[in-house]
């Protein structure tokens, strides 16, 4: 009888840092455990920095998230780190411009969430246009009975939707409703030689041409309030703001103002600017339907990205390509 292989000792792993509690999947606990050494910070009662500083030396990759910001001061505390991968396909709570001073490779969710990200967000468009969270109270409160009949929503189709950001995201919101029959255009840093939608280099000019704006794009500096009192108001009094990318690419003051004066019609929202506060107006608004940052969180796409995250890391410690690197240049 052959020999059976020996498993690795749990100390000659690699030592992956969780900067914070990643959800395995159950079939995927063992997977990890058998390839790599996980160190969690949450489970010792020494402050963040000084759990680092610590493990200074042993620590060449992390996982963190969104909710946590990974500044250049948590970087200092591990001068031994070479690779940090998040949990999100955004990238505005890791510290790039250290990462990239001191050759630190970033690796992102890839497009493992577009597709759930993509119906979440015609999900919330079809909510908000055809009243169904709304009709969903009407009917549990007694309202049919007692008021009669629901007031009507709006067609989806022959709308014009203007995407701010097409990336993944983005273009995949637009096949889904290109097949609803809505006209589609869309802003972007540059403009697509590869779609046939109409551009706008100008937001301002995208809202003012749209019944609906869907926002995808990353959060930047350069995007950051990019949906203003502005743009807003372009948009006009008809107009839907959906956004599936992250809370401060709107002003939300600006939003919650528009909303309550009726200057636009409604909102679908699953990102806000001070998660997990939401202001308060919203909640008592029947025109928004509002979702707790779930766009990316399906059992398929958590599984794919279980998958990415093990292929990634199994990737760097071997000297391979990375499978969804992010490029710092």
């Amino acid at each position: 009888m052959a020999a059976q292989a020996q498993q690795p000792e749990s100390k000659d792993l690699p030592v992956v840092l969780l900067l914070r509690q990643f959800p395995f999947i159950s079939s995927y606990t063992d997977i990890f455990s058998n390839k790599f050494r996980s160190l969690n910070p949450s489970t010792s009662s020494l402050p963040l920095n000084d759990f680092l500083t610590t493990h200074a030396n042993s620590i060449r990759a992390l996982i963190c998230s969104p909710q946590k910001p990974f500044t250049s001061e948590t970087l200092k505390c591990i001068p031994s780190l070479e690779f940090v991968i998040t949990t999100s396909t955004g990238i505005d709570h890791i510290d790039l411009n250290y990462c990239r001073s001191k050759g630190i490779r970033v690796a992102n969710a890839g497009d493992v969430f577009t597709e759930d990200v993509a119906d979440l967000a015609v999900g919330l468009l079809l909510s908000v246009l055809r009243k169904v969270t709304e009709a969903d109270r009407y009917v549990r409160t007694g309202f049919w009975l007692s008021k009669g009949e629901f007031p009507l929503g709006s067609k989806v189709g022959g709308k014009r939707v203007g995407i701010v950001g097409l990336g993944s995201i983005g273009f995949e919101v637009a096949k889904r409703l290109e097949a609803f029959g809505c006209m589609i255009s869309y802003n972007s840093r540059r403009k697509k030689s590869t779609v046939s939608y109409l551009y706008y280099p100008d937001v301002r000019d995208l809202a003012a041409n749209s019944d609906i704006l869907i926002i995808s794009c990353a959060l930047t500096d350069e995007t950051y309030h990019i949906i203003n009192k502005d743009v807003l108001s372009a948009l006009g009094r008809e107009g839907v703001v959906v956004n599936v990318g992250r809370g401060a690419l709107i002003d939300e003051k600006e939003l919650v103002r528009s909303l309550l004066q009726r200057e636009i019609k409604g909102a679908g929202l699953d990102v806000f600017e001070n998660e997990p506060a939401v202001p308060k107006e919203l909640l008592q608004l029947d025109n928004v339907v509002l979702s707790p940052h779930r766009a990316v969180l399906t059992p398929e796409s958590f599984s794919a990205f279980h998958e990415l995250v093990i292929a990634n890391l199994e990737a760097f410690f071997f000297n391979k390509p990375l499978l969804s690197s992010v490029n710092l240049e």
